[in-house]
């Protein structure tokens, strides 16, 4: 079937937007990004406008401070470096941006972040995005694997989804002293409770990552804990790009393939691999694989 003009124009914005996340680090101008729509420069601001509801030049700003943000709190790079990276030739230049942006300065945002002012920052990013980003799945993109036991061990975060960004800082930090670095030891995410279902104060999620070896008195003091994720029949979907909300993955597993395939669940809950992370990679190339036990 042959595209629609405006499935058409939406492939182009679309291209956009890839290329943003590709080419953080080069000229995202307005003439650049005209020419990867192949759109008039002299309308193209608008038309980016109207469709995603913020401002070519803000969407890019945020999209540069995201990245930011995830590399001040989670890696090791130069508040300097950082601020290269987003486009900024000065330090200052870069810390008022960020501070005007998200609320802190660089420096403090690394040392305590405020999640929910972080959150609220990046909020006109999510929704631009999700005018045009929304994943879309089919039954044929679910495979079925037979998964051995997995020995992890987990850090869990209980209470509101707003602070998970505090427990993912000690797991990362846990684990770099531990020596378990991601490209050896695979990482998962357990999610036992949905907070729109238990209400916040009872949600719960577990950070795990692979694990060969007994646990020391230096894990458990660090809040890690041994587990195992249990072998089995899973239906895995693969997804691509953006991992903030897998909650669409997920309704898309229990709401339509799972009522079209006849099987039946077990009691063990759905769990997600982070196959490739933002910042390491472009956001539009991370991976991450649902995992949802059957019997």
């Amino acid at each position: 079937m042959p595209m629609t003009e405006t499935e058409h124009y939406h492939r182009r914005m679309q291209r956009v937007l890839d290329h943003i996340d590709h080419n953080l680090d080069g000229d995202l101008g307005l003439e650049a990004l005209s020419d990867v729509a192949a759109f008039s420069k002299h309308h193209f601001h608008r038309q980016f406008g109207a469709l995603f509801g913020v401002s070519l030049h803000r969407y890019v700003q945020l999209v540069r401070m995201k990245r930011a943000s995830w590399q001040l709190a989670y890696r090791g790079e130069t508040v300097t470096d950082i601020g290269f990276d987003a486009g900024y030739e000065a330090p200052d230049s870069f810390a008022r941006a960020f501070r005007q942006r998200i609320g802190q300065a660089p420096q403090a945002f690394r040392e305590d972040p405020d999640w929910s002012a972080w959150a609220a920052a990046l909020a006109p990013l999510a929704r631009a995005r999700s005018r045009l980003m929304t994943p879309t799945f089919s039954i044929d993109d679910v495979t079925l694997r037979d998964m051995p036991d997995e020995p992890v061990v987990l850090m869990t975060h209980r209470g509101a989804p707003a602070l998970l960004g505090e427990t993912i800082r000690r797991f990362i930090a846990w684990r770099k002293a531990s020596g378990l670095r991601a490209a050896t030891h695979a990482t998962y995410t357990i999610f036992h409770k949905d907070p729109e279902v238990s209400g916040p104060e009872d949600y719960r999620i577990d950070l795990a990552t692979a694990i060969r070896r007994p646990l020391t008195v230096q894990d458990g003091e660090a809040g890690a804990e041994a587990g195992v994720i249990p072998g089995g029949r899973c239906a895995v979907l693969r997804v691509l790009g953006n991992s903030d909300d897998l909650r669409p993955a997920a309704q898309f597993l229990y709401g339509i393939w799972l009522p079209a395939s006849g099987e039946e669940l077990r009691d063990v809950p759905l769990y997600a691999q982070r196959v490739k992370f933002f910042p390491d990679v472009p956001e539009v190339e991370a991976i991450t694989d649902l995992f949802l036990p059957l019997k």
